[in-house]
This record gives structure tokens, sequence and C-alpha cells, in this order.
């Protein structure tokens, strides 16, 4: 894996048709670089790859390392190494975009990675609790997921920002996960807050996909819902 190229498996247009019974296993993701974002099969919970180790975020914010069988339908990953690293005041998850373009205003439309490492005053994160039934999308499961708020944490963020003519491939604009430094709490980030938090930023523009060859994606219908992609991604 080169630095900073990005690959990904599957697309989030199979997950919002509910296509995840299966995929690649976490220790293939953990060879594809050392950082990146995923969910497990069947959507149970969010997923964060950080330094080298995926873990799987739970409902009510709880964290477990996960094992190298279990199974991921879509992940997207990175051998991240910063091109610039900024310490930067997070007032809301608005300044990340801010912060992107101030390191690179030439990249609307290419891939950006990045990881927040400090003291967050306030974060709100999401996950999702998983399936309830075989092909559930990913836009109903969203109406039933875990909400949870921390304040005064340590921790990290791992983020992409996707460009916006790729929503459907993934997601459009800011996506990130947090994980406390202790591993025991986490999520889909909906909203942060920080004083004075390490900002470390690259550019990639060197995308590989891996699309699942399983029946339940080539009977999919790989429509883009922009709506539903935005009510549940926050």
């Amino acid at each position: 894996m080169e630095d900073n190229h990005i690959y990904q498996y599957s697309l989030l247009n199979a997950l919002m048709d509910g296509v995840s019974e299966s995929g690649i296993t976490a220790s293939k993701l953990a060879s594809k670089g050392n950082q990146g974002l995923g969910t497990f099969a069947r959507m149970d919970g969010e997923l964060v790859f950080i330094d080298g180790k995926v873990y799987q975020l739970q409902a009510e914010g709880k964290v477990r390392e996960a094992d190298a069988s279990d199974r991921i339908p879509f992940a997207v990953s990175t051998q991240f190494v910063p091109q610039k690293t900024a310490q930067v005041e997070f007032r809301n998850k608005d300044d990340i975009d801010k912060a992107l373009d101030e390191f690179n205003d030439h990249s609307k439309n290419l891939f950006m990675t990045y990881r927040i490492n400090g003291h967050f005053h306030y974060l709100k994160c999401r996950t999702v609790r998983g399936q309830e039934y075989k092909g559930q999308p990913l836009s109903e499961l969203g109406k039933k997921q875990s909400v949870e708020t921390y304040e005064n944490v340590k921790g990290t963020v791992i983020g992409l920002r996707t460009p916006k003519n790729w929503q459907g491939f993934g997601v459009a604009g800011e996506h990130l996960h947090f994980i406390q430094d202790d591993r025991k709490a986490g999520g889909h980030v909906l909203e942060l807050q920080a004083t004075r938090a390490e900002f470390q930023m690259a550019v990639a523009s060197n995308v590989h996909v891996e699309l699942p060859t399983s029946d339940d994606f080539n009977e999919a219908t790989l429509v883009t819902d922009d709506e539903g992609v935005k009510s549940v991604e926050g």
C-alpha cells in the first residue's frame, strides 16, 4: 500500500440497499494501511481502523477490538502519512472543512484524509445497532441509532473527505469516527468541539476500489439516495 493511496471495499450505495452479510476480513483490512473507517457484518456498529488495529464501536459507546476473522462489508483505508500538521480550534464540525481548505484550496475534487489528536470539550457520536433482518437498509437503521455525548475526553478522530460527485460511492463530504485514548468509547462523529487539537492532513488522488462478487451485491439496486445518505451520515 503506497502512502496516502486510498483502498475501499464495496460501495456506500450497497450499504444503503442493505448489502452487508459478508465482506473482507478484519485482518485483510489491517493489511491495507494504518487507518480507516467502515462497518461490520449486518451493520453492527461502526468501525475505526487506527494504528494498524481494527475496533468495533458498538451501541451505547462500547468498544471491542475486532477479531481477525470478523467480516467487513464496507470500509475505506489508507497508509496515512501527514503532509501537514497544525494546531487547530474546532468550534464545530464545519471547522474541519475550513482547516482542510487552508491546507490545500485546490482539492475540492480530490480526497483528503486526516487525523485529529487531542482533548475534546464535546463530542456527539452515533452507532448503528445492526440489522434486524437481512437486507434492512441503512436509512432505516439510522432511525434507531444509539447517540452518545462525551465531554472533556482525550482521543483521536480518523476522518476522510470525499468529493461531492462521489456521493454513493462513499459518504460525500466529511466522514469521521472517534475513539477514546483508553479505547473504551467511540462512534461516528456528528458534532465536535476542541480548543486546541493536533490536526494532521493529507491529499489523496489515487483510489483503489474492490467490489464484492456476492449474489447480494450483484442483485442490489445501486441507486444514490442523496437525502437518505445525508440523513443517516450526519
